[in-house]
């Protein structure tokens, strides 16, 4: 891996196959077109306008693919690849296996690669100065998909589809994540250890273990007012064109 800076790093998570989106899709998720830019060239646009100069991609489903967008959208020099080998098991093993980049001494942004979102986005991780920040929706899409974040006043308190703990109130997770350099090797220790132990589980399960371990080192940022979406299932890529795309091209 090839670490150019010593500003923050991004890691983001394009390993899986993405088989709930149907037949009508082949490829990695991140090659699908939004409105001319591809989700992958959306996303290394908005971190080149944050000033985030290093990317990490995990790879694993028609990696070449991956490889080579990169290299045609001119962010070659800015780009290094990880590859998971094991990337149909899920994807805790997509995060650990950039347990490198966690250990690098820098701060860490953790992005989902299937995400259409608002630049701005990226501004709220980088601009709150703590030790671990979650981008929270306050507007929860129904249904046991959705990651939430889950409070009891301001205190985060469970982080999981289905929570298990007593809460007042949750949100969605969008899926962005930023850490501190102690934080950073915290997340890696637990996902080496998560991964020796259950490693088909979602990479959300070692956040979740460190929240529960400390609440206080996390904060959350809300996005509620800015436009995104997820994209797991045919119905999400419609939303995403129909409903999330003229509102980024809005702003």
């Amino acid at each position: 891996m090839s670490l150019k800076s010593e500003g923050p790093l991004a890691i983001v998570l394009a390993a899986g196959v993405g088989r709930r989106l149907g037949p009508s899709h082949s490829g990695p998720k991140m090659l699908l077109d939004m409105g001319g830019r591809t989700l992958l060239r959306r996303r290394l646009d908005a971190l080149a306008a944050a000033g985030v100069r290093d990317v990490s991609i995990t790879v694993g489903h028609e990696a070449q693919a991956i490889r080579a967008a990169v290299a045609d959208y001119g962010y070659a020099d800015r780009v290094s690849f990880v590859e998971n080998p094991r990337y149909g098991e899920g994807s805790l093993l997509s995060l650990q296996a950039q347990a490198e980049a966690l250990r690098a001494g820098r701060d860490v942004l953790v992005m989902d690669g299937d995400v259409l979102h608002d630049r701005r986005m990226i501004d709220r991780l980088l601009e709150t100065a703590v030790e671990a920040v979650l981008l929270v929706d306050p507007e929860l899409e129904p249904g046991d998909e959705p990651v939430k974040v889950c409070f009891r006043g301001d205190v985060i308190v469970d982080f999981r589809k289905v929570p298990e703990h007593a809460h007042d109130r949750h949100g969605e997770s969008v899926g962005f994540f930023r850490f501190a350099p102690a934080a950073a090797r915290d997340l890696a220790d637990r996902l080496d250890e998560l991964a020796a132990l259950k490693p088909k589980l979602e990479y959300e399960e070692a956040i979740r273990d460190l929240i529960l371990r400390d609440p206080t080192r996390f904060i959350a940022r809300d996005v509620g007012d800015l436009p995104w979406t997820e994209i797991d299932f045919e119905e999400d890529v419609a939303k995403a064109r129909r409903d999330i795309l003229p509102a980024l091209e809005s702003v």
